[in-house]
C-alpha cells in the first residue's frame, strides 16, 4: 500500500514573526512565487511514490504549510498539537477539523502542556517505539500521556541547540531500522539512549554541513529519501544502505526553519508490529 502524506499549499506562507533562529532577519523576505515552485516540486516528487492529500490553506496562519506540526498519527488516532507559541496556536482548530472530518479519533493534551506533533515525535521504523524530542517546544511531561494515548513506549531525547528546535530537524528514522541524525543536537544522555537502541551499523551521523542544510529533515517513503540538499558523502552513505536520495531545493521554507519533513505529515502510520529488520 502506498504511503499517504498531508501537505498544505503555501498560498499564505510568509515569515511574519520570529519564533526560531532561522526566522531572524527573514521577516517579509520570502518570495511567494519561489515558495510555490519549490512546494510544487516537492509534492510532485513525493507524488511519484505516494499519495499526497491536502488541507486548505488559510489566511493568518502562515505556518499551516508545515503540516508535520499538526499532531501525531498512529493508526486511526491523532494527537493534536498544543503549540508553545501563540502565533501558531491558531493552526490547531484547522488541523482538528480536518482530522475529525477524515475519520481520525482526535485526542487532545491539556492546554498547558506544549506538544508539537510529528515535529517532535517520530516513530521508530524497526520497533514499537516513539522518539520524543523536548527542550525547546515540546514539554518532557508529555511522555506518559503519549504512552497512554497511543499504547507505545516513548523514549525522550533532550534537544540542546536552538537551531534544531524540533526533533525532526536533526533526527530521521528510516525504513529498515536505520537512523540519520545529528549527534551535536542532543545532550550526552540522549546520545547514549540513541546508541542503546540503534546499533552503530544502522546509525548515519551527519556532518555539520548536512545538518545545517536540514538533510535530517527528510521524508522517507519506502527506500526513497526526499530532502533539501545532501553532500556527496551523505548521499553515498544512504545509497550504500539501499536508499534512493531525491534532492529538491527548499530555500524559501528554510527561511522559516522548515524543510521537506516539516512540509509533510505521514497519515498511514500503522499499528504495531511493523516488519522486522532482516
Amino acid at each position: 500500500m502506498a504511503d499517504r502524506f498531508l501537505m498544505c499549499a503555501p498560498h499564505h506562507f510568509e515569515v511574519a514573526y520570529v519564533i526560531n533562529p532561522w526566522m531572524e532577519g527573514n521577516i517579509a523576505r520570502c518570495r511567494s512565487d519561489a515558495a510555490t515552485t519549490q512546494w510544487n516540486a516537492l509534492a510532485a516528487m513525493i507524488g511519484e511514490v505516494a499519495h499526497v492529500e491536502t488541507i486548505a490553506p488559510a489566511a493568518g496562519v502562515p505556518d499551516l504549510v508545515f503540516t508535520a506540526n499538526a499532531g501525531l498519527v498512529l493508526g486511526d488516532r491523532f494527537v493534536l498539537s498544543r503549540f508553545r507559541h501563540p502565533e501558531r496556536q491558531k493552526e490547531e482548530p484547522h488541523f482538528a477539523r480536518w482530522f475529525d472530518e477524515h475519520g481520525f479519533k482526535v485526542l487532545t493534551l491539556p492546554p498547558e502542556m506544549s506538544f508539537e506533533g510529528a515535529g517532535d515525535a517520530l516513530l521508530d521504523r524497526q520497533r514499537p517505539l516513539l522518539w520524543m524530542g523536548h527542550g525547546h517546544r515540546t514539554h518532557a511531561s508529555c511522555e506518559p500521556l503519549l504512552e497512554q494515548f497511543l499504547d507505545i513506549e516513548v523514549e525522550p531525547l533532550q534537544l540542546v541547540n536552538d537551531r534544531f528546535y524540533h526533533l525532526d530537524t536533526c533526527f530521521c528514522p528510516l525504513e529498515g531500522g536505520y537512523l540519520m541524525y545529528y549527534p551535536a543536537a542532543f545532550d550526552a544522555a540522549s546520545q547514549a539512549r540513541i546508541a542503546a537502541h540503534v546499533p552503530v551499523a544502522r546509525r548515519i551521523a551527519v556532518a555539520d554541513e548536512d545538518a545545517f542544510d536540514f538533510a535530517c529533515n527528510a521524508v522517507n517513503s519506502g527506500r526513497n529519501v526526499f530532502l533539501n540538499r545532501a553532500s556527496d558523502a551523505l548521499v553515498g552513505e544512504l545509497q550504500l544502505r539501499g536508499f534512493v536520495v531525491r534532492q529538491t531545493g527548499l530555500s524559501e521554507f528554510m527561511k522559516a526553519g522548515g524543510s521537506a519533513k516539516c512540509l509533510t505529515l505521514k497519515l498511514n502510520e500503522e499499528r504495531w508490529p511493523l516488519r522486522q529488520v532482516a
